[in-house]
């Protein structure tokens, strides 16, 4: 994992062949390491969990085989796992959040809104089309140059936004929420990034700098980029909320509403949506920043969750295979834009927000 992260801060992006061979490199060692920090030999494990989708297919596939290498030596159960059904069962090991709760999964791959009705049992309310906010908001990252700013060095995109942010004015620069007209819980962001690349090619000309070169306004830029990211976010999440009440989906009191994955850890993310939940009585809980971000604990906790559950255990592997494509649980996406719920406008930018 110490070698992805570098590898992601020093080339702005995972490249494939190289995460693989990382992976090859490394496992072995993890494992080991994991075993012998725990105390547990291989012996005395009542199953292998491992990831199968979705993601990199040459990362799962890494994972996959070896895992089943070790099913097959030493004949364990095998529980494949659904990568972002793991981000959504996280929270259960630091929390006793009981089961029906709304979710929301924001990392660099995705952004889902689901119902979690329990293990391996997800309504889908809405998701991306087209990219996520952490790959958006890496992107962004990189066209500003942040990882030649000095309180930038060794953030990873998105933190260098959120890092900066804190300094600019997320409202001296506009850009359109997008999907406002869409009565749905779908995100998007590949529009607002095309929105950012053109205001930051216009103050470059305007500034007269050559490439590289930083923006007197990047702290602005990236607060304006940070507030729009966060409004979109919010309204959608509130609109879940409401449709799940209306169709009594949620408890109609004090729900819980868990945001996980890598994303989740920006601060200024949470702190807006702390206000949604204050405005519809909906518990908000996020895992530590540690468990948010892509780690093993989540995985192995899944498979706990499903081991305890009775669900998804093979003892037979053949035919399993990973998917670098996954859905996650039932899609009834359709209901919530048939459902047209109008949400009001929050403030997102009163003294809560600042830092």
């Amino acid at each position: 994992m110490l070698c992805l992260c570098l590898l992601l801060i020093r080339t702005g992006g995972i490249i494939p062949p190289v995460a693989r061979q990382l992976h090859q490199e490394n496992i072995e060692r993890i494992v080991q390491q994991a075993l012998s920090l725990s105390g547990v030999c291989v012996d005395e494990l009542s199953a292998v969990a491992t990831t199968v989708k979705p993601g990199l297919a040459l990362s799962l596939g890494v994972g996959l085989d070896y895992s089943l290498e070790l099913v097959q030596k030493y004949k364990k159960p095998f529980i494949p796992i659904h990568h972002m059904e793991a981000h959504a069962l996280t929270v259960r090991l630091t929390d006793p959040v009981e089961f029906p709760f709304l979710v929301l999964l924001l990392s660099g791959g995705h952004c889902i809104l689901a119902v979690a009705q329990g293990v391996a049992d997800f309504l889908l309310l809405g998701q991306t089309l087209d990219i996520a906010p952490g790959d958006m908001l890496d992107k962004i990252s990189r066209r500003l140059f942040l990882q030649k700013h000095p309180n930038c060095s060794g953030l990873s995109g998105g933190k260098a936004i959120e890092k900066l942010a804190q300094q600019g004015n997320g409202l001296h620069y506009k850009f359109k929420i997008p999907m406002e007209r869409h009565a749905d819980c779908n995100f998007s962001f590949a529009g607002l990034q095309s929105q950012v690349t053109r205001m930051i090619e216009q103050k470059e000309r305007t500034e007269g700098l050559q490439e590289g070169q930083l923006l007197s306004c990047v702290s602005d830029l990236a607060a304006a980029v940070q507030y729009t990211v966060t409004a979109h976010i919010a309204k959608r999440t509130h609109r879940a909320i409401l449709f799940c009440r209306r169709k009594c989906i949620l408890p109609q009191k004090r729900a819980t509403l868990v945001v996980s994955g890598g994303v989740a850890s920006n601060q200024y993310i949470r702190k807006a949506l702390q206000i949604v939940g204050n405005a519809t009585d909906t518990n908000v809980i996020c895992p530590p920043p540690r468990l948010c971000t892509d780690n093993g604990v989540m995985i192995a906790w899944n498979g706990i969750e499903r081991l305890s559950a009775g669900l998804g255990i093979f003892h037979n592997t053949e035919g399993i295979r990973y998917e670098p494509k996954a859905p996650l649980g039932i899609d009834i996406s359709d209901q919530v834009k048939e459902a047209s719920i109008r949400v009001t406008t929050l403030d997102f930018t009163s003294d809560i927000l600042k830092y």
